[in-house]
């Protein structure tokens, strides 16, 4: 479970390719497609 923790990071789900960046943290997972996004680095 990959929990939201700043804002400025951004998210990718691995089925339909959804990218969503954090603009206020609010805690919690995000899920897309019934799967946890991923978090993406770089």
């Amino acid at each position: 479970m990959t929990n939201v923790k700043k804002e400025g990071e951004v998210y990718r789900c691995t089925i339909c390719g959804n990218v969503v960046k954090v603009k206020e943290v609010g805690g919690g997972e995000l899920v897309c497609c019934g799967k946890p996004m991923d978090l993406q680095t770089g």
